[in-house]
């Protein structure tokens, strides 16, 4: 059976990249991972059922650390799913999910992200724009269409295929008409090919516009910098959840956290005995 399942790795990872757009970095990831794991876990069959047995696996990565162990039983089990798809009938043994502590977000400061702006071209210019004073999420802005911007408004079609509509600020719609004029987009606002820029692509501008002021930021980290100014600029939280597309205002209360230092900053500034000793 592990000859059988060996056989079908690199078809799997070649479908990383084709069906998912996963970068080479990730896809050594996956490789190393797979690797590891088929030559620790053990192969069972009972009741006529082949079984990939997790544990002798799970113990051999029980010191590392939690997210790291997360991601390498995900791509474990994405691997598995795709040998359900091809037919092979595999049951998982000890795939108990491990629970991941909550970490902050963390943004990038204002004055970062003018600072990168400054040096940007055209193009990487309104991808960090459209990120940040939208809050899209990088699948969002690789499937914005043209005819889904209207001069106030933007509307995404986002998780699940819900949709919402964020408010266009006027210097990001005169950037978008700047762009049209410049590359002459057809269907998408980003495109290659006469399709969509990939979300790959779109990261790698973002990468390339704050590399050349020494910052390493990826396009999650400007919607985390546009819900933080938002909520620290005093928008209700629950508008703030509605322009990220978050299905639950749970999600959204972890930005409120980012800004504990700037409460405690504003308190003792206007608390009448914040003075006193």
């Amino acid at each position: 059976m592990k000859k059988l399942i060996l056989e079908y790795k690199e078809e799997y990872l070649d479908s990383l990249v084709e069906l998912k757009g996963y970068s080479e970095l990730t896809l050594k990831t996956y490789q190393e991972t797979l690797d590891e794991a088929l030559d620790i876990v053990e192969f069972e069959e009972f009741d006529g059922k082949k079984i990939l047995n997790l544990m002798p696996y799970r113990l051999y990565i029980a010191k590392q650390n939690p997210k790291t162990i997360a991601k390498k039983l995900s791509a474990i089990r994405g691997f598995v799913e795709f040998l359900r798809q091809r037919g092979i009938k595999l049951h998982l043994k000890a795939d108990e999910s491990i629970k991941v502590a909550k970490t902050l977000p963390k943004p990038i400061a204002h004055k970062h992200i003018k600072e990168a702006l400054q040096e940007a071209d055209l193009e990487g210019k309104l991808v960090v724009v459209m990120l940040y004073t939208l809050g899209l999420r990088i699948s969002e802005l690789s499937n914005l269409k043209l005819e889904d911007i209207s001069s106030n408004w933007i509307r995404i079609l986002g998780k699940g295929n819900k949709q919402r509509d964020v408010p266009l600020l006027e210097t990001t719609r005169e950037l978008i008409e700047q762009y049209k004029q410049n590359y002459l987009p057809k269907k998408y606002l980003f495109e290659k090919n006469r399709g969509k820029l990939s979300e790959n692509s779109l990261r790698y501008i973002v990468t390339k516009v704050f590399s050349k002021v020494g910052l390493k930021v990826t396009p999650h980290q400007l919607r985390h910098s546009y819900a933080t100014e938002l909520l620290n600029g005093g928008a209700p939280i629950v508008d703030v959840s509605e322009l990220l597309g978050h299905a639950s205002i749970a999600t959204t209360q972890i930005y409120t956290k980012l800004g504990s230092a700037l409460k405690e900053k504003n308190y003792k500034k206007a608390h009448p005995l914040a003075g006193m000793k």
